[in-house]
């Protein structure tokens, strides 16, 4: 089976990498896919795969039927892009001002489009269902498109039993990285309005200081991690933008700030909400300001099935070798709305690198200079289709 699959990747690989570079060139933001999506419908079609248009908004999902009843697992990919002007010297960067492919989701899009390609052709091989399912709106955290295309009915018909998702990673070219139990953090946000009292910057004893306020609850925030969180556990409490005062010599009336939490246990997520607003709450009385502090829920952990993880460890094994697959200690810090599939199915999400001599100082995501060395594409194809070969084809339920 690897060399069928060697043989059928080497086929369909320059088609594969001509897509990626079109929708490298073509970034649409969170549920503007419609260029993308279009594409990878009609890609999906050319193969003969059933295929959905505008599902939860301008997400695609084909399915491949084996030729034998069985189980059925979602390949996923995302597609959408972040709002950066690209500032590489490639001849298919963005010809979109302000949007760019910073986060490799055309790499993704690609990467699945070839899977779908390799599947199409063993369906005869196939014992049960493969759903392709291109996402949109990654990156529009804390909605995303997971929610959407789940209450579209992505999961059913036929019925999901599992799903598996890769991202590209600042790991050597060849390798690919998983790991049990959370894999990806919590990602919430944090809105904080305080109010005082404007006076004369000469005479501030008129009037109560928003932004005195505001600096003592951004420090005291800080002891949330230091002093209250278990130092075997972890978190992220940060305050990334603030806005105060009209003029230098004005005593600011009002302050806005919003943050970011991250997070790696579901426990500490059940008390950091609390902790903030408490905070919160007992700094601006202490200083006579009123306040309002909205905590929001965005992406929930991403947590890997560990029966199931298991499972696609050894698929990767037998196509990439023992050498090439790394048992990621620790997760992520950065927050993925495949955790929505995870919470519903039993799920695997897995690290595809990317780092070689030509991008070894712009592999990191979310970053103008982004690069991806495309050899990475064939390998991710290759692990997707065997994962998903071997979970439809083992009789374990």
């Amino acid at each position: 089976m690897i060399d069928k699959l060697d043989a059928l990747i080497e086929k369909n690989i320059d088609k594969v990498i001509a897509i990626r570079r079109d929708i490298h060139e073509n970034p649409e933001l969170g549920m503007e896919e419609f260029r993308t999506s279009a594409k990878v419908a009609e890609e999906l079609e050319k193969l003969g795969i059933e295929t959905q248009r505008n599902i939860g908004g301008t997400g695609v999902v084909g399915l491949v039927k084996g030729d034998t009843p069985g189980k059925t697992i979602i390949l996923r990919a995302d597609m959408d892009a972040l709002p950066l002007d690209e500032h590489t010297d490639l001849e298919f960067k963005s010809k979109v001002p302000g949007k760019m492919h910073a986060c490799g989701h055309d790499v993704h899009t690609s990467i699945l489009l070839g899977t779908a390609m390799v599947m199409s052709e063993l369906r005869d091989e196939i014992k049960g269902n493969i759903k392709f399912v291109f996402q949109p709106a990654e990156e529009c955290n804390p909605t995303g498109g997971a929610r959407y295309m789940i209450e579209d009915g992505v999961l059913e018909n036929p019925k999901v039993d599992a799903a598996l998702a890769l991202h590209v990673w600042d790991l050597p070219l060849g390798q690919v990285a998983l790991k049990s139990g959370p894999i990806m953090a919590q990602s919430d946000r944090i809105f904080i309005n305080i109010k005082g009292k404007s006076s004369h910057g000469a005479q501030p004893h008129e009037g109560i200081d928003a932004i005195v306020a505001a600096a003592h609850v951004i420090t005291a925030l800080q002891t949330i991690v230091s002093r209250k969180i278990d130092p075997m556990d972890s978190a992220v409490v940060s305050i990334g933008k603030i806005n105060g005062g009209n003029r230098y010599n004005v005593i600011a009336d009002a302050v806005s700030m919003e943050g970011t939490v991250r997070l790696f246990d579901e426990k500490v997520a059940s008390i950091i909400p609390d902790m903030i607003k408490d905070i919160v709450a007992n700094v601006c009385n202490a200083f006579g300001c009123e306040h309002e502090c909205q905590y929001i829920n965005g992406y929930s952990l991403t947590i890997n099935d560990n029966a199931m993880t298991e499972k696609v460890k050894n698929s990767f094994i037998k196509v990439l070798g023992k050498e090439n697959i790394i048992i990621a200690q620790r997760p992520a810090s950065g927050g993925e709305d495949f955790s929505e599939f995870a919470k519903r199915v039993p799920s695997v999400f897995y690290w595809l690198g990317i780092r070689s001599e030509i991008n070894k100082d712009n592999c990191i995501i979310h970053n103008p200079n982004f690069l991806v060395d495309e050899r990475a594409i064939p390998i991710g194809i290759k692990t997707m289709c065997a994962a998903a070969l071997d979970y439809l084809n083992n009789d374990d339920k």
